[in-house]
């Protein structure tokens, strides 16, 4: 029996090293899971093309939205771990998730491999350009005595553009009102209408709307400025020592995946990342692109845990735990 076990096992690594081998020989779906036209989605659709060159098969990309990117995570994580189907995760899908339910649909650390990531990006504290506060340090006294009449919105419940306000309204000691929206556009509509009055947006799609004067930067949220906006101080700089909201996207096939695959595919999705049309690409967008060590398998499969433990008590402090 032992034998026979042991057989078993060997065949199937065998086969494993013979499917990793001859991986791809078809096209490769890439979930993303939130909808089309999304910041991350365009993100995903700047790189598919150089990653397919690097593969020699077509990586096709398939929106797979719902429940805050829970589904199309889900789907990954029950999918066949033969490579050819992939998830686009980030922040919301691997860390709030996990957080914000007390039964989640996944474990984000143990139900995938770990590929590379990919982008990290940086959020803004932004307002309706009438509101009364030009500094950081100006809106937290303004928020101090008028928390109970404001109201902050996001792109949905469990978004990063509602984490990350989470995280700042704890970190200076507030209690705000929350209102999701079914995306940042509309909630950047309501904003500049009045109807609310902050977003903690990602720089990319907050962008625009600053250059254009119809919204109010009051902040960078992360550890250093950032090269679209250079005149805007971080969080740091006005005061709040330590404070860093940085996100990130990455790369994720499910667990099982055979080594060869997944590291084959860290160094394509590498590859296109340091090719100067895509940096430039994403630069014009307020993303940073981290340095190679940072895409590797092994150093989200250290990220992931890190993240739960740093979001953790913000989340919590907020009340927003479902069942």
């Amino acid at each position: 029996m032992t034998r026979t076990i042991a057989a078993l096992a060997f065949a199937l690594a065998l086969a494993s090293t013979v499917r990793a081998q001859d991986w791809p020989n078809r096209n490769i779906t890439l979930v993303v899971p939130f909808p089309a036209g999304g910041p991350i989605d365009v993100v995903a659709r700047i790189l598919a093309p150089p990653m397919s060159d690097a593969l020699g098969q077509q990586i096709i990309i398939e929106n797979v939205g719902g429940a805050g990117g829970s589904t199309g995570s889900l789907r990954v994580a029950k999918a066949t771990p033969d490579g050819y189907q992939f998830l686009l995760g980030n922040s919301g899908t691997h860390t709030y998730s996990q957080l914000l339910s007390r039964k989640p649909p996944y474990d984000a650390a143990a139900d995938f491999a770990p590929v590379a990531v990919f982008i990290e990006n940086s959020k803004v504290l932004t307002t309706r350009k009438d509101f009364p506060a030009d500094t950081l340090p100006q809106f937290i006294a303004y928020a101090k005595a008028n928390q109970a009449k404001m109201q902050f919105g996001s792109a949905g419940a469990g978004s990063a553009t509602h984490m990350t306000c989470v995280l700042l309204n704890s970190a200076i000691g507030i209690d705000v009102t929350h209102v999701p929206y079914r995306g940042t556009g509309p909630a950047m509509q309501d904003m500049m209408g009045g109807r609310i009055d902050y977003i903690c947006d990602v720089v990319s799609t907050a962008l625009p709307l600053i250059r254009g004067g119809s919204i109010k930067p009051i902040a960078m949220l992360s550890p250093a400025r950032n090269h679209v906006l250079p005149d805007l101080p971080t969080a740091q700089e006005q005061g709040l020592a330590g404070f860093d909201a940085d996100a990130w996207n990455a790369f994720f096939l499910p667990r099982g995946t055979p080594e060869p695959i997944v590291r084959r595919l860290a160094k394509a999705t590498s590859d296109a990342l340091d090719l100067p049309w895509v940096r430039e690409r994403m630069q014009e967008l307020g993303l940073n692109i981290p340095p190679p060590e940072r895409r590797t398998p092994d150093y989200l499969a250290k990220l992931v845990p890190r993240e739960l433990e740093k979001w953790a008590a913000p989340v919590k402090a907020s009340g927003v735990v479902t069942d």
